[in-house]
């Protein structure tokens, strides 16, 4: 028993995210159903005019007055970030990212999933005021990436999941470099500078030791508002905060369950009061129990913890259905008949799938291996949900493109190349298929 202690330790937190992830991108997909359904209803106004109702925020002459569409892109989307950003630390710190050895094959994979498709974009568009989208084919949405994948079937293996979850975590993070290198607007150096000198005070607080939740996300938002004002875009506030948030105990686990046995010996000993209260001591020892588990927890983890359910459950397919509301009519196939949309579908459905597994295949050439159990026919069928890349690419879209009409075009391509690469991808991993030696095959 004490030996498979260790492997339910680590197994256990992965199926919880991956359950969480499938249910999330559940949600995510009605809400997508739902916004194409409402758009394309008699009711179509009321669909535009809701996400352009404005919202103050704000004291004095300092007012942030914006249309709620941007309160989602600008700032609900800021925490989606920083959830991601929680989750970027933790898989370096001791996840699928933490080694060279455990990152290079996602990382390398991830890669390919990114260069290629921006390529096969720019190809579309070279020469043309477009040629700026060329990031938004760039990113996986792990959500629908993993929910496709649950779908599959469970003769896939764990660690097929957990190679998709850690690429998809890599093209996160290449994603939100291109959206600070290349997507943010003039910059304002004065809050900029501000918003910087606020991350240096996490950081000093970090050092100093200090663990409390509210620290963080106070001056965290305030970051995030100085970020806003600056003109870099104020995503890449929530991923800097997460950076800064305490990833480490304060006590080792050996010292925690020391202790605690302690204090259960010493509640089991101390003498009943008959009555349906227990006696001060024991209420003393509840409160020691109490802080020496805060002690016993990391930060980031506590605060991933409760803010992945809001983001998957909330924030995910709110900003779904406020921008994947597009107009199906029958002309659909004719409207994507223009380099954007060619672009971005292309580059989702075929650049992805080539990125990802040429990557891989050199990577195992030059030495890597293969997620254990799996084949290469399961690697061909996680390439191509590597294409579905609804969420991050709308995003990008949106910082992409200030012309409406490309933006729309944009749409077009992500969601025909989403529907494809998520059909295919799970019609290839549906059957159970023998498992190849690793390194061979192709």
């Amino acid at each position: 028993m004490k030996q498979s202690y260790p492997i339910d330790k680590i197994t256990q937190p992965v199926s919880k995210f991956i359950n969480q992830e499938h249910t999330g991108g559940i949600v995510l997909f009605i809400s997508v159903i739902v916004a194409i359904i409402w758009v394309n209803s008699p009711f179509q106004h009321s669909y535009h005019q809701l996400w352009e109702l404005k919202l103050s925020l704000g004291f004095d002459k300092y007012v942030l007055n914006h249309p709620l569409h941007l309160w989602i892109n600008d700032g609900l989307m800021a925490l989606f970030f920083f959830v991601i950003g929680l989750e970027l630390k933790r898989e370096f710190m001791a996840g699928e990212l933490s080694s060279v050895k455990k990152a290079s094959l996602p990382m390398f994979a991830a890669l390919g999933g990114m260069l290629v498709p921006a390529f096969i974009f720019f190809l579309f568009n070279t020469g043309k005021p477009s040629a700026h989208g060329w990031g938004i084919p760039m990113a996986t949405d792990i959500a629908f990436a993993l929910a496709l994948l649950s779908m599959a079937g469970k003769h896939i293996p764990s660690s097929v999941k957990v190679f998709l979850s850690a690429l998809a975590v890599a093209d996160d993070l290449g994603a939100v470099l291109v959206i600070a290198l290349f997507y943010s607007s003039h910059i304002a150096l004065v809050p900029l500078t501000i918003g910087v000198w606020l991350l240096v005070m996490l950081l000093i607080g970090n050092k100093m030791g200090i663990r409390s939740t509210a620290f963080y996300l106070i001056i965290g938002f305030a970051v995030w508002i100085a970020f806003l004002l600056s003109g870099v875009h104020a995503t890449i506030a929530g991923v800097l905060v997460a950076f800064t948030i305490p990833a480490r105990t304060r006590i080792s686990e050996i010292s925690y369950t020391q202790s605690v046995k302690q204090y259960l010996t010493d509640f089991e000993n101390e003498q009943p009061n008959n009555s349906t209260l227990i006696t001060p001591e024991q209420h003393h020892i509840i409160d020691k129990i109490k802080k020496l588990s805060l002690d016993a927890e990391t930060p980031l983890q506590k605060i991933e913890h409760i803010l992945h359910p809001w983001v998957a459950f909330i924030i995910m397919p709110l900003f779904a259905l406020a921008n994947a509301g597009i107009v199906v009519g029958h002309d659909f196939f004719s409207s994507l008949a223009n380099p954007v949309s060619m672009g971005v579908a292309v580059g989702l459905l075929a650049g992805k799938f080539t990125g990802v597994l040429l990557f891989t295949w050199l990577m195992v050439k030059f030495g890597a291996q293969l997620p254990a159990g799996s084949s290469w026919k399961q690697m061909t069928g996680v390439a191509l949900l590597a294409g579905v890349g609804f969420t991050m690419s709308l995003f990008i879209s949106a910082l992409a493109f200030d012309h409406a009409e490309m933006i729309d075009q944009a749409k077009y391509g992500i969601l025909l190349a989403s529907l494809l690469a998520g059909i295919s991808g799970v019609v290839v991993l549906k059957n159970p298929t023998q498992t190849l030696p690793k390194g061979e095959g192709l």
